[in-house]
């Protein structure tokens, strides 16, 4: 597969949407062809409550690298999971829902790269990226990264750079901006 041929990619969206499934994952690297998933999280949201939620750690390929561990605090003891089984437990999971997340095209972009090469299926879901909605509803705002916003909105701080953790800010983030929409 080319690198950048994502030809069954969702489409962005910008909505507010009362249903949808928040997205975070952790990875070895930021390049989705030699880098590996490490976690999967998403929280199903109906009616901007949150109903259910998933989290994988998968087993890497490769030993977790020390940046990955201090950034993160998953070790190599930690990751169990094939990553095949994770993906088509997601695939399940997530379903046809929109998917939302913070700079979200780099977790789809990864998982899209990833379901592509381990099951010859695509990723096709619509997504909402945090991250455009702010620079288009918060036009002065220096800088849109995710603790950036949630400051913004007075959130409760980010104690851990996990995908769950991060997926529960990024819902209270989508749902305080979509009221500037």
């Amino acid at each position: 597969m080319d690198k950048y041929n994502r030809l069954y990619k969702g489409h962005s969206l910008i909505k507010n949407l009362n249903d949808y499934t928040v997205l975070d994952i952790e990875t070895t690297s930021l390049d989705s062809f030699t880098g590996e998933i490490v976690e999967i999280s998403a929280i199903k949201v109906r009616d901007k409550k949150e109903v259910e939620n998933f989290s994988e750690l998968i087993k890497t390929q490769n030993r977790l690298g020390a940046f990955t561990t201090r950034l993160t605090g998953i070790t190599n003891e930690m990751v169990q999971k094939d990553l095949i089984y994770v993906l088509q437990q997601f695939k399940d999971f997530l379903d046809r829902d929109i998917i939302v997340g913070h700079n979200v095209n780099f977790d789809i972009n990864f998982i899209y790269d990833s379901i592509y090469k381990n099951m010859n299926e695509y990723l096709t879901n619509d997504f909402v990226d945090t991250l455009r909605i702010s620079r288009k509803v918060l036009p002065n705002l220096r800088h849109h990264k995710l603790d950036n916003l949630i400051d913004y909105f007075n959130l409760a701080k980010r104690d851990e750079h996990r995908a769950l953790n991060d997926c529960v800010l990024t819902n209270q983030v989508y749902i305080n901006l979509t009221k500037l929409l």
